[in-house]
């Protein structure tokens, strides 16, 4: 059987999210061993203190979630990130200049986050829901391209979600050189596992606990 919180980044981005709402997550994480938490950046002392000496990491998320802030934003934002003890970052693309056929703006954002990252690991957001299949491929290239770890399907909050069909075309594309997370939609188990086996290696759920327990999650994320 996979070791399926392994693979799960217990997540909790709703704006309205509260300080004992984020311990709950971190205590959650820490009981069900998942691979860690993913919240906004603002939560991340109090994740890692409350997280303790535990294998958790903390994600935290940059430019989130529409990815049109500028690239030193994204930049300042990761490296006082970092500072605080986040442990990866999930970046958002600059979609509209994608969508533009601007590639070297697309890939210079990314790459200066990553340099900025200082090899924490970077999961740069697609948002395949608001891309053609042409430019979820341009997109993985370039992440691929400015040394990114991973590519991830989607922030949760715009349209469409994880599918198997994007996560084979993602790992198509990145091949060995980077790793997928699906992100949107994965609220059971049999999706979580069927993700997995599409290529994921990586799952952003605020679902773990019903997926480790073979229920289905109401939540929309």
């Amino acid at each position: 059987m996979t070791n399926l919180a392994s693979y799960i980044d217990h997540t909790l981005l709703k704006p309205e999210a509260t300080q004992s709402d984020i311990e709950l997550l971190c205590d959650e994480a820490v009981k069900y061993r998942f691979a860690t938490v993913c919240i906004h950046p603002s939560w991340i002392t109090i994740a890692k203190k409350r997280l303790g000496e535990s294998s958790v990491g903390i994600t935290t998320v940059i430019g989130f979630p529409l990815g049109m802030t500028t690239t030193s934003t994204k930049v300042n934002e990761t490296i006082d990130s970092i500072k605080l003890g986040a442990t990866e970052v999930d970046m958002v693309i600059n979609i509209g200049e994608l969508k533009s056929n601007n590639h070297s703006l697309v890939k210079g954002d990314i790459e200066k986050v990553v340099e900025a990252a200082k090899g924490v690991p970077v999961k740069v957001i697609i948002e395949t829901g608001m891309l053609t299949d042409e430019e979820k491929r341009v997109a993985c290239k370039l992440a691929v391209e400015a040394g990114a770890q991973f590519v991830k399907t989607s922030t949760g909050f715009g349209p469409g979600y994880a599918t198997v069909s994007d996560i084979e075309l993602m790992k198509n594309i990145v091949g060995d050189q980077a790793e997928v997370k699906a992100s949107g939609g994965v609220r059971d188990q049999e999706t979580a596992l069927t993700m997995i086996k599409a290529g994921a290696t990586r799952i952003g759920t605020s679902s773990g606990k019903e997926i480790l327990q073979g229920t289905t999650s109401k939540t929309t994320y």
